[in-house]
């Protein structure tokens, strides 16, 4: 952003209920030198917590509120659901002028219980009052939302989260090289998704579609990129069906661009997506995708165009699709350009960018 016109100040939680491993740690102590080496001031707050804690909610609400009290910015942004709730109750209280949210997807379902999910909405109709406007992912993220009541269509705007394509679009890797970094015989047909490994994003459907794929093209990899806590359980699940030795664990990675770059097909069985980043990331490789129709997917993914829509939790669906793109390379191919010609420049990182700088601005004039 524009350093002349704006400082920025992040305060984020210690992440300590991820489970990170040792490099995703180290990533994220890097991430946080940059910013702060880019001039951006950097608070932590302990009990900034995933999971709902009386204890650690309260506490986190006080300190984010004297921290705004202290800092007195014109704008506070939100990203998330609970910092999205104690951030922006902390600087409405505070007087903050303008208060901006980003979902980043949503929690109306697929995550928790009926009774959960209907509180969850109930606070955000309430926290909408709070807020200046709510930035969604893609057009159907919004409209999930407007369908829930959360607010009115006018409080709603549409910014992607972006992507520094060109630096993927130059991706130049050997190929022979990463497959045997990775264990991935070099005849494969490499199927790949990425996420974290949780109930989710899908992956148990993508693990029952491998069975019928293997039977077809023994030659057949999935890679599984990303870590989680269903990992054991998948591994069971790949063991029963005979087909663990067709499937990598590749667990969290520093380097997904290239692994990325290793798959002939970019799989994303999510049962609720945002809106997907994988997705670009895979298209401007040029890579054809396969995923289900939830959510912000069916922003990104054309059905025949850049790639094939299944219905969620549709094993057969995954299977067949799949292999479709393993039997007709040349679709596969076209699928895949289609998708690169898509992305750019609507999903780079400095669209997104000045997107939000002209929304700050907007909010900021209406107000002063």
């Amino acid at each position: 952003m524009n350093r002349e016109k704006y400082d920025i100040f992040l305060v984020h939680g210690l992440s300590l209920e991820s489970n990170m491993g040792v490099m995703e740690q180290e990533a994220l102590i890097r991430d946080l030198s940059l910013a702060e080496k880019k001039g951006v001031r950097v608070f932590t707050i302990s009990s900034l917590v995933r999971r709902l804690s009386l204890r650690n909610d309260l506490l986190a609400f006080v300190s984010i509120y004297r921290l705004i009290k202290r800092i007195k910015p014109h704008i506070v942004h939100t990203h998330t659901s609970k910092a999205g709730v104690l951030g922006r109750v902390a600087a409405y209280l505070a007087g903050v002028p303008v208060i901006i949210h980003t979902p980043h997807g949503h929690v109306f379902h697929s995550y928790y219980g009926y009774i959960v999910t209907k509180m969850i909405v109930f606070v955000e109709r309430i926290l909408s009052l709070m807020t200046d406007k709510i930035t969604a992912l893609t057009e159907r993220e919004r409209d999930e939302h407007l369908e829930c009541g959360i607010a009115s269509t006018n409080k709603y705007i549409i910014i992607h989260s972006g992507v520094t394509l060109q630096q993927i679009m130059n991706t130049n890797i050997d190929i022979e090289k990463g497959k045997k970094k990775l264990g991935i015989p070099q005849n494969s047909n490499v199927i790949g998704a990425v996420g974290r490994l949780v109930p989710v994003k899908g992956h148990k459907y993508l693990v029952s579609a491998a069975k019928k794929i293997t039977k077809e093209f023994d030659n057949a990899v999935f890679v599984f990129v990303g870590d989680g806590y269903l990992e054991s359980k998948l591994e069971r699940q790949a063991e029963s069906l005979g087909i663990r030795d067709n499937i990598i664990f590749a667990g969290w990675r520093s380097d997904v661009i290239d692994v990325l770059d290793l798959f002939d097909i970019l799989v994303l069985p999510s049962l609720n997506e945002g809106m997907g980043k994988v997705l670009i990331e895979g298209m401007a490789l040029g890579k054809p995708i396969v995923a289900s129709s939830v959510g912000g997917i069916i922003d990104l993914v054309k059905n025949g165009d850049n790639g094939i829509l299944v219905p969620p939790r549709d094993s057969d669906g995954l299977s067949d699709a799949i292999l479709n793109l393993i039997r007709n390379k040349k679709l596969a191919q076209e699928l895949g350009k289609n998708g690169k010609a898509k992305v750019y420049p609507e999903y780079d990182t400095t669209v997104m960018i000045r997107q939000i700088e002209d929304l700050y601005e907007s909010l900021l004039n209406g107000y002063y």
